[in-house]
């Protein structure tokens, strides 16, 4: 599991290697909640997925991203909210050696 480093700001960008992918991450925080962007070499996998505690957040196979994104709230149960973002709430990228067999 890498911790993938973010700053208390309602939108950002960080541009990480996961696992030899070249992606970008953009994070958004909306009235309704947080949000997340992921690209792949400049290819969209996922857009406008709403980011909540302990929950998966590529999920799929066929979107051929290996391995998998996760908040964590670390003093708690809730969901993520821009001004917690690198204290209270971590964004955890996990390989896929460390998901369950044919989930990563």
């Amino acid at each position: 599991m890498v911790i993938i480093p973010l700053q208390a700001v309602p939108n950002q960008a960080v541009g990480v290697t996961l696992d030899g992918q070249v992606s970008q991450i953009s994070l958004y925080q909306k009235n309704t909640g947080l949000f997340i962007d992921l690209y792949v070499d400049n290819v969209l996998v996922i857009g406008g997925v709403i980011c909540q505690n302990l929950n998966r957040i590529v999920r799929s196979l066929y979107l051929g991203f290996s391995g998998d994104l996760i908040f964590i709230d670390n003093q708690g149960d809730t969901d993520p909210y821009y001004t917690g973002l690198g204290t209270r709430y971590s964004l955890a990228f996990v390989s896929a050696s460390e998901l369950p067999a044919g989930q990563g």
